[in-house]
């Protein structure tokens, strides 16, 4: 029988978590997406492996088994796909935006100067997946925006903060101030990431900042052409400084804002992976030179 080691890694996390959401919101999957397949893994066995109550998912005796030794199973799969990229000198690098990344395709050109023996790929991932391909194992390090759910499970190196502005309609009220204050902005529908994105999606709507003021959400969508466009429909959205630099629309303006903490942006790999001589490199240069950015 063959099964897919993805859903080995959906019932891992069910497993460990002990509740479908808190497993859909560290695997960044919507909660029904899971569930169907954790199903479809049942089926393939043709067992039952949990039980579900209102207080979570209760694993049975044949849950237990398979619980006992899927992660020795995933840990020699991950280092059979790490090992034939060592062999075939490839690393592969995630991010999400252009503005976080800044220099790092120099870097990069310039490990490739150096060792030309190497191959590195860069991947961009939407926002659906604040961990840039990590949480499952398709990066072998990524550069993220933080906070981000599931990163006290990696080893996260914060390299520079960067301020948060806001994105308006052209035809905002307060599209031609030169710096909006945020609470002016605290009724205004919020375009937001998807609820599996947890911390994530409350700092860029900056629930931290708004005294108990509950979020209007007007839009909720993962791809940078969808947010520009729900702007430019009549919501509001925080962005990065450097979003005004790498995203446009003709009914879209940047505005600085006050009154909202900064994005942090940092280096992130997976905790076992921090004693690869070549990976290392790599990332000692992305850190050395986006910290001086």
């Amino acid at each position: 029988m063959d099964v897919d080691t993805r859903l080995l890694r959906y019932f891992a996390a069910v497993a460990q978590e002990g509740s479908l959401t808190g497993a859909a919101e560290r695997l960044f999957v919507s909660q029904p997406a899971l569930t169907k397949q954790i199903r479809r893994l049942e089926d393939d066995l043709g067992v039952r492996l949990f039980t579900r109550s209102r207080s979570g998912m209760e694993l049975t005796e044949a849950g237990c088994e398979l619980a006992s030794r899927v992660p020795v199973l995933l840990d020699g799969w991950d280092e059979a796909v790490q090992a034939t990229g060592r062999a075939a000198r490839v690393l592969r690098l995630g991010f999400l935006d252009a503005g976080a990344v800044g220099a790092v395709p120099e870097v990069i050109a310039g490990f490739r100067r150096a060792r030309p023996e190497w191959r590195v790929e860069l991947r961009q991932f939407d926002w659906s997946d604040p961990s840039a391909g990590l949480a499952r194992g398709e990066v072998d390090a990524a550069v993220v925006r933080l906070p981000f759910p599931g990163q006290e499970r990696l080893a996260v190196r914060e390299l520079f903060v960067e301020e948060r502005g806001v994105l308006l309609p052209a035809r905002h009220p307060l599209a031609n101030s030169g710096t909006v204050e945020f609470r002016d902005l605290w009724d205004e529908s919020f375009v937001a990431a998807g609820d599996t994105t947890g911390a994530w999606r409350e700092h860029w709507l900056a629930a931290e900042d708004r005294d108990g003021r509950p979020v209007r959400v007007g839009a909720v969508t993962s791809r940078p052409d969808e947010w520009l466009g729900a702007v430019a429909a009549g919501c509001v959205a925080l962005a990065p400084v450097s979003a005004a630099r790498f995203y446009s629309h003709p009914d879209v303006v940047f505005r600085p804002v006050r009154g909202v903490s900064p994005s942090r942006v940092g280096l992130a790999r997976q905790r076992r992976r921090t004693h690869e001589a070549v990976l290392d490199e790599l990332l000692k240069a992305i850190a050395r030179r986006l910290t001086r950015s």
